[in-house]
């Protein structure tokens, strides 16, 4: 028997691009609801150009990775919102559509006539989710925001990087994806609110605030203590700051079969040691040699004191091993370590995640041949939690289906529509 998906019968109009909206409507979209994706051919959805080369080796606006990745279990449709009969058109879909999504720029919709007020007109139970850098409020409500810039806003990027150096940031896009997040949490939340009260809502997402939240430690510290964060004095790279042990580090391992700058490629593992009986347990797993007598690694303020050199000694071992050698050994007694991984070991080689089918394979729309991608990382007991139903559509493909199987639309009516390029 098929077990039903958690979001079965819940209708999304999704008007997101790039990554925090569509992260959040990727996230719906795998949890069962029929989410239907609005571009408009002269301006599509830029992650659509966003990687060179395209799947299958060949470019091209429905072969992009990232579009991929963001974008499947969805329909496709193509609308210019701004012709009176291509506006029409998506107030219908807002009227059959039980959640409606962007993540433009906050008066788009307004401009659009689109405001909440019109939409609750259209569809009186609609929720209306935004997601914007600044959200509706504010003096900066009119303000744009990438990933990056909101994780400065928020002053995330301020404390990431090495103590004395320029502020580092993090990596890719961090807060694009929190704001999707963020905003698929508070969709399920509307959508339990009107379960039980019958009301509709719009939901104000913020990014830069998403970003604030995750700076609590540091502004607790300066509200009771007055403390402003300072990256200086932090130990540098991968070692511990709470609590302070060592060792606490990546060390270099033996590379592999890839050529990387005329080099095969350095490979690294991850170990921790946070105890005495720790120490002694990492001491007999590589083979005790004679440093590992030595006074000064006797405690652990002792190889705080000296993490250079221990630092230098343990990569002497582990230089000529490779990394999941490094982390099984250590591992097998107690220690803990972790192979730093590459992506054909995530999705070729790792054991877990192919026990739990978190890796799938999905048939690409276009070309018509299976790909491998990530799943949800959740399972459910009573409900289908992590299939991925179909890849993300090519530009319009779905705009037959849409207009007349959603819409109830005549074939007159569409050929109508698209005379006047609404398409």
């Amino acid at each position: 028997m098929t077990k039903p998906l958690p979001l079965e019968g819940i209708r999304v109009l999704d008007f997101t691009h790039i990554v925090a909206g569509p992260q959040c409507t990727r996230i719906l979209g795998d949890m069962g609801a029929q989410v239907i994706k609005v571009e408009q051919g002269q301006a599509m959805d830029v992650t659509r150009s966003a990687m060179l080369g395209g799947i299958g080796g060949i470019p091209g606006p429905n072969r992009s990775g990232m579009f991929e990745y963001f974008n499947r279990s969805k329909l496709g449709i193509t609308v210019n919102a701004l012709m009176p009969a291509g506006l029409e058109l998506i107030k219908r879909l807002v009227g059959v559509s039980d959640i409606v999504i962007e993540n433009f720029s906050s008066r788009v919709l307004e401009r659009w006539g689109l405001s909440y007020e019109e939409q609750r007109k259209l569809n009186s139970k609609v929720i209306y989710v935004s997601i914007t850098g600044f959200g509706h409020i504010g003096r900066y409500r009119d303000y744009s925001t990438w990933g990056p810039t909101a994780q400065a806003l928020s002053g995330l990027t301020f404390m990431s990087g090495l103590p004395g150096e320029r502020p580092a940031g993090w990596g890719y896009s961090f807060l694009d994806h929190t704001a999707g997040y963020n905003a698929a949490i508070a969709t399920l939340m509307a959508i339990h609110h009107r379960n039980r009260t019958g009301e509709g809502q719009w939901l104000d997402v913020s990014q830069v605030e998403s970003g604030m939240v995750l700076t609590g430690p540091a502004m607790l510290d300066y509200t009771v203590n007055g403390r402003p964060y300072r990256r200086a004095g932090n130990p540098p790279g991968n070692r511990s700051t709470h609590p302070r042990v060592a060792p606490h580090n990546t060390y270099r391992c033996a590379g592999d079969d890839e050529i990387v700058n005329g080099e095969p490629r350095r490979r690294w593992c991850a170990i921790s040691v946070f105890t005495e009986e720790d120490w002694g347990n990492f001491c007999t797993a590589i083979g005790s040699p004679a440093w590992t007598n030595d006074p000064k690694f006797a405690s652990n303020a002792d190889r705080v004191a000296n993490e250079d050199e221990l630092d230098r000694l343990i990569e002497e071992w582990t230089i000529d091993k490779m990394p999941h050698e490094v982390m099984y050994r250590l591992q097998s007694v107690g220690i803990a370590a972790g192979a730093v991984q590459t992506n054909e070991d995530k999705i070729v080689r790792d054991p877990q995640l192919r026990s739990r089918e978190f890796i799938q394979k999905v048939v690409h729309r276009e070309i018509n041949e299976p790909f491998e991608t990530d799943s949800l990382p959740i399972k459910f007991s009573h409900t289908e939690g992590t299939k991925i139903r179909q890849a993300s559509p090519p530009l319009g493909a779905d705009n037959e289906y849409v207009l007349k199987e959603i819409l109830g639309m005549s074939d007159e009516e569409i050929t109508d529509l698209a005379e006047q390029a609404v398409f």
